[in-house]
């Protein structure tokens, strides 16, 4: 695995989707505030109280139980972690809080297309005088790229994502096929033999909805052709009316008109795609690491030991496919005023044996470089191998301080251009207008 060191002062980088948003997530999370060191609303930050929030994902809060238990009994008497449990709107939340004057939260876990628009706006701290670049020298480049934005860094990286090509491994060598596709004509090829051969119902599912997890699906196409939304140097010009980016929308579309992906796609979430694969009904899917963990668990029809996990394929032409960077990362509230006892919650719950822990018991994926070579957690976790091997292939959604206006755009011609209502070109023309207006009305 290739590993690089970043300085706070490399140009940004950005993010995923990977919410696992769901009744359960909500479900969980009310059941955890009930628990000790797990709720307390009535307690206000201040005087060694540090209230810590996350959005809804029941596997992650129960880990977390556990790690900040840890934590207070280390810091008994002197800093007691609260966590709150945040609802589906969890951005819309915190956005909320922050124009009404920063709320009450200390510790903040934001997704990795947040710091740009947070920290632009001034409601979370620049890091940069805690996180060093020693420290920083630890992380992956990706995750740490994430959270810097105009030569300042504005979080610490938690927990990364990637999107990984899930498949059956066992239908493929029934089939003939003894590698996974390394490229989308690959794929179809391969999915149309094993649906034919093994009476599979879909060839390959993936996120085509409506929402965030589209736009980061759509994005992957585009970059496996060659196309991209943003110039990388200069983040205000919008490139993505490109014969490339076209391309890329034109094999999404055409998953679905070569009869391998279900009309339905374009309503499909992380949920839909984990029953399709779980079930046995798809051949492919494209989804995140946690999956991993799920089939782990034995408790699909589908067990682990039939499936096989790859990176994403490459479009006609180019030489390998990316993923979109997905994951977590710990910001401090401008507002806050404990921020020294905030900086020793996110120091702890970024320690290599926190991260460890995460690692074997979820298969969350470390954004430190460490963690990838410890053969404890590649033996108990072994998703880390194929995560390590695709490190390079790891992008950011467009870094901006206007991302949540421009995914906004994208999620809409995106999902049009799936169901066939919009040509591809027609949807990378739209983009390229709407997208260059959002950033032009807000820098004049």
């Amino acid at each position: 695995m290739t590993t690089r060191k970043v300085g706070k002062h490399r140009s940004a980088m950005g993010r995923r989707e990977f919410l696992r948003l769901s009744g359960a997530g909500i479900a969980g999370s009310a059941l955890l505030s009930a628990c000790s060191g797990f709720g307390g609303e009535e307690e206000a930050s201040g005087s060694g109280k540090v209230i810590m929030s996350h959005g809804p994902d029941p596997v992650l809060e129960g880990l977390l139980k556990k790690q900040l238990e840890d934590f207070n009994a280390q810091h008994k008497g002197e800093i007691e972690a609260i966590f709150r449990p945040m609802g589906e709107d969890y951005f819309d939340q915190l956005r909320t809080q922050f124009q009404a004057g920063g709320g009450d939260i200390d510790v903040i876990s934001g997704d990795v297309i947040w710091p740009a628009q947070f920290g632009a706006n001034g409601w979370i701290d620049d890091l940069s005088d805690r996180f060093t670049e020693e420290m920083q020298g630890a992380y992956l480049e990706g995750p740490l790229g994430a959270n810097q934005y105009q030569d300042a860094v504005y979080g610490v990286p938690w927990f990364t994502d990637l999107g990984m090509l899930y498949y059956r491994a066992d239908l493929l060598k029934q089939s003939g096929f003894s590698n996974a596709p390394a490229t989308y004509d690959e794929l179809f090829s391969m999915a149309e033999k094993v649906q034919s051969d093994a009476g599979v119902r879909h060839g390959h599912v993936f996120q085509g909805s409506n929402y965030e997890g589209g736009v980061v699906n759509g994005l992957e196409f585009i970059w496996a052709h060659g196309g991209d939304a943003l110039d990388t140097e200069d983040p205000t010009q919008v490139i993505i009316d490109s014969p490339e980016s076209a391309a890329g929308l034109e094999t999404y579309r055409g998953t679905v008109e070569a009869g391998i992906t279900p009309e339905a796609i374009v309503t499909f979430t992380e949920p839909e795609c984990d029953a399709a694969f779980r079930n046995g009904d798809a051949v492919f899917m494209r989804n995140w690491p946690y999956v991993y963990g799920m089939l782990l668990a034995g408790d699909a029809e589908i067990k682990l030991n039939q499936v096989g996990v790859a990176p994403l394929p490459a479009g006609e032409g180019e030489s390998e496919g990316f993923s979109a960077l997905g994951g977590w990362n710990l910001f401090i509230n401008a507002t806050s005023d404990v921020k020294d006892e905030a900086w020793e919650l996110i120091k702890f719950l970024t320690t290599p044996e926190a991260v460890k822990f995460r690692a074997i018991e979820g298969s969350y994926l470390s954004a430190l470089q460490e963690t990838y070579e410890d053969q404890e957690v590649l033996d108990q976790a072994p998703v880390y191998e194929v995560a390590g091997q695709v490190t390079d292939q790891i992008r950011p959604r467009p870094v901006s301080p206007f991302y949540g206006d421009m995914t906004l755009e994208m999620a809409e011609e995106f999902n049009n251009s799936l169901k066939g209502e919009t040509s591809p070109e027609d949807a990378v023309a739209t983009l390229q207008e709407s997208m260059q207006g959002i950033i032009d009305q807000g820098t004049s």
